[in-house]
């Protein structure tokens, strides 16, 4: 029987599972790993297939059946990280924007890069104004089908293309006529590198938003940056915060909480609530990861960071790989060949569909595009509402975007959005952030099934209609950065209560302390208990001193104390 366990434990050991990657250009990387593979090994494994060394910039994210994702923990085993069944998928995933992407040493890194916020726009993440969306569209088309031609490239050329989460034909003309004019002559790389540049200046560049709520019950977006961290909450940016600001990150339960410390000492505490309790502690490890990355100068100043109470143990993570200036010194010694670059070229793709024919608005007649927008819109759930939601539009191209004011609303009895060529953008997008990678037609039915009952338009016009609503958002808004307020009162007293009952578990772990040593003491002093233990310490000269010095006559003192206690109750 013996010789059984020990075989099938074996067979256990030694069991082999298979393991898909999604990479960026949406090709799959399949491999086979042992059980107490580490997700270094695959990560290594997954490095060398693409030729990639600067690699520090990148990660592998996962999902667990509750469609929570995480990053794959390289000091951990893999097989105990995935929740699901095997074989096991996972997607490769930029997970540190370069500070600057056309500073890194190879062309490799670039292209993945390239890749990564190319997916970043078409998912609605990569927030810009009309103009600067067909720059970058018109880039993309540069780098993947070359100079304009007139015998390959037909009227309404651009049209095939999906950029974007919904095109207009005005913004197709503009990207057809920037390529045919300003990009001639340039190469995929050059291409690609003005891309880059043009992204890094962009304000949700490198943005992976989390949805949360503020302490008033609003809709928020949290994400980390190369350059810090970012609030972003209805139309435009609430909060920027530099990465030397944040002093202390920590949640508790769906809680999260930053420590902000600005300039003359003034020190501000942001709240928020995220969707689950694990949703919180991912948002958590991906400030304390990137703070770490960006802040610090050595991997070597890395710390084990706690998300505890006051004096009490909690979740605890600690970031083990290089920081970004260690990054770009590794990165400048590299001397080698240039590797060779498949480009993904007119190859279909299933969830960044710039090089396919996929659904676009502008395809469909004038006549019908309000109401096939109207049926997507339906079908859309709200901000505040969806688990891996996109941010709405950024306040740099709010003139772009005028809010509908009463008027438009008597105009329709009925909950109807419509959006005209010219106030339209690409940037306008409630899309979820990509966690399974599915096609865009599956995202948008699986969505209307849920029957979410308002489009962008109308939440926008409900949350800021008015002048008084705005001023009540705004005002919302300083109460929460405000200590003392009546709009945080609720919440300063749940934390009151926190720290109260904190407090009173310290008090009553001290006392237990106490008393627990005070029991040794007497053991030790009273008793005849003459084991090794008690006799090695009854024959230091610090406890003979103790002993004799202090014991002793608090032993007397005590003792004549209780005696005349007992004296004076015989007296009465």
């Amino acid at each position: 029987m013996l010789s059984r366990w020990m075989s099938g434990s074996s067979r256990n050991l030694d069991r082999e599972y298979n393991c898909t990657v999604r990479l960026l250009d949406d090709s799959e990387y399949t491999c086979t790993i042992q059980r107490d593979a580490k997700g270094q090994y695959l990560f290594d494994l997954l490095c060398h297939h693409l030729n990639l060394l600067e690699k520090d910039y990148f990660g592998i994210r996962l999902e667990n059946p509750d469609k929570q994702r995480h990053w794959l923990e390289f000091t951990k085993s893999v097989v105990k990280q995935m929740r699901a069944q095997p074989p096991f998928t996972m997607c490769f995933r930029v997970k540190f924007y370069p500070m600057d992407p056309a500073a890194l040493k190879e062309e490799i890194t670039r292209y993945l890069v390239f890749l990564q916020i190319k997916r970043d726009l078409y998912h609605g993440r990569l927030l810009c104004k009309t103009s600067d969306a067909a720059l970058l569209a018109a880039y993309i088309l540069q780098a993947e089908i070359g100079d304009y031609d007139p015998g390959k490239h037909p009227e309404g050329y651009s049209s095939k293309f999906q950029f974007f989460p919904k095109h207009s034909e005005k913004l197709e003309r503009k990207i057809a006529e920037i390529h045919k004019s300003e990009l001639s002559g340039q190469t995929p790389a050059t291409s690609e590198l003005n891309f880059l540049r043009k992204a890094q200046t962009l304000e949700t560049y490198g943005v992976d938003p989390h949805p949360c709520k503020d302490v008033s019950g609003n809709a928020a977006f949290l994400a980390f940056t190369p350059f810090g961290f970012v609030v972003l909450q209805g139309n435009k940016r609430v909060h920027f915060i530099k990465w030397n600001e944040v002093t202390k990150m920590k949640f508790e339960g769906k809680t999260f909480y930053l420590y902000v410390s600005q300039k003359e000492e003034k020190k501000i505490v942001l709240t928020y609530f995220a969707p689950t309790p694990e949703a919180c502690k991912h948002l958590w490890k991906c400030g304390i990861e990137n703070q770490a990355f960006y802040k610090l100068e050595k991997s070597s100043q890395v710390r084990t960071v706690s998300s505890s109470n006051l004096f009490f143990k909690g979740s605890r993570f600690r970031y083990s790989g290089r920081v970004a200036k260690e990054v770009m010194e590794s990165s400048a010694k590299i001397k080698r060949e240039p590797p060779e670059i498949h480009r993904a070229g007119l190859v279909p793709s299933r969830s960044c569909p710039s090089i396919t024919h996929g659904p676009r608005l502008s395809s469909v007649p004038r006549t019908r595009r309000r109401a096939v927008h109207i049926s997507i819109m339906e079908g859309l759930e709200s901000l505040r509402d969806s688990a891996h939601s996109t941010p709405v539009r950024s306040a740099s191209h709010g003139d772009t975007f005028p809010a509908p004011g009463r008027s438009g609303r008597a105009e329709s009895s009925e909950r109807v959005a419509v959006i005209a060529d010219e106030n339209y953008s690409p940037a306008d997008s409630v899309l979820p952030t990509p966690v399974a990678e599915h096609s865009l037609e599956l995202m948008l039915l699986s969505r209307q099934a849920n029957g979410a009952p308002c489009s962008i338009e109308e939440e926008k016009e409900s949350e800021a209609g008015t002048p008084a609503g705005e001023a009540e958002e705004v005002g919302g808004e300083l109460r929460a950065l405000c200590p003392g307020t009546g709009g945080l009162g609720s919440a300063q007293a749940e934390q009151v209560n926190k720290f109260v009952l904190s407090v009173l578990r310290l008090l009553l772990v001290t006392v237990g302390l106490l008393f627990v040593l005070l029991l040794l003491l007497i053991v030790l002093t009273e008793s005849d208990l003459d084991t090794a233990f008690f006799r090695d310490i009854r024959q230091t000269p610090e406890f003979e001193q103790f002993h004799y010095q202090y014991f002793c006559p608090l032993r007397r003192w005590f003792a004549c104390k209780v005696r005349a206690v007992v004296n004076l109750l015989i007296d009465t």
